[in-house]
């Protein structure tokens, strides 16, 4: 199957919130991905975008049990192939280009692919892509143009992500073509350099309770 939709769907049901994070040092990692899963989080993506980052997936995979770890903001068939061998469960991207598209459809670990508009959710279908980040969600329409979405694009469900916040992610989990939400709040940079695992672990417990 394209994209290993059932293996991204199972991973987008774990939780009603996938923890979106950004490590800047990997030393953070297992400890923040430890306190998550205790919240009840398991599924949690460590973007591409610091130098920290692969190891910190590395780290979180032979270290957290319990972690579902996926490598977020992949962005080209290299980046895939870093986050496959740095054992990344699953994958992420903001959008979708050709190349990347061909290196997801010969590889075992599932790829979420992003859209922003109803043509690159067509384009993206077409590929088998039944399951879809919507991104960046607050500015590309937010709850109202994912509403919108429903009924014409009734077989994708969306994983939104992008300014969702705790106020209004349950306004997204409400609508019957979401999955769950991505989202940053429940782990706070503030908390995570002040190592308050505690916090973190219960805003994630917090985060788990939200309707999916």
């Amino acid at each position: 199957m394209t994209g290993n939709q059932g293996g991204i769907e199972a991973v987008l049901k774990l939780a009603p919130v996938v923890p979106v994070l950004v490590i800047d040092d990997a030393a953070s990692a297992v400890p923040l991905a430890r306190a998550l899963v205790a919240g009840g989080l398991k599924a949690i993506e460590i973007t591409f975008r610091t130098p920290a980052a692969v190891d910190a997936v590395k780290a979180v995979a032979q270290e957290v049990e319990g972690a579902v770890v996926g490598a977020g903001t992949v962005l080209n068939a290299d980046q895939l192939a870093q986050a496959v061998d740095a054992g990344a469960r699953f994958m992420v991207s903001p959008g979708a280009a050709p190349r990347l598209l061909a290196a997801a459809a010969d590889c075992e670990v599932p790829l979420l692919p992003g859209a922003a508009s109803a043509s690159e959710a067509m384009a993206l279908l077409e590929h088998g892509y039944r399951f879809q980040k919507f991104f960046p969600a607050e500015p590309a329409g937010g709850v109202a143009y994912l509403k919108s979405l429903a009924s014409p694009l009734s077989a994708i469900r969306f994983c939104p992500t992008g300014g969702i916040a705790r106020d209004s992610a349950g306004s997204y989990l409400a609508l019957p073509n979401v999955v769950c939400v991505g989202g940053s709040w429940v782990a706070p940079g503030d908390k995570v350099a002040a190592g308050d695992w505690a916090a973190i672990e219960a805003l994630a417990r917090d985060a788990a309770g939200l309707s999916a």
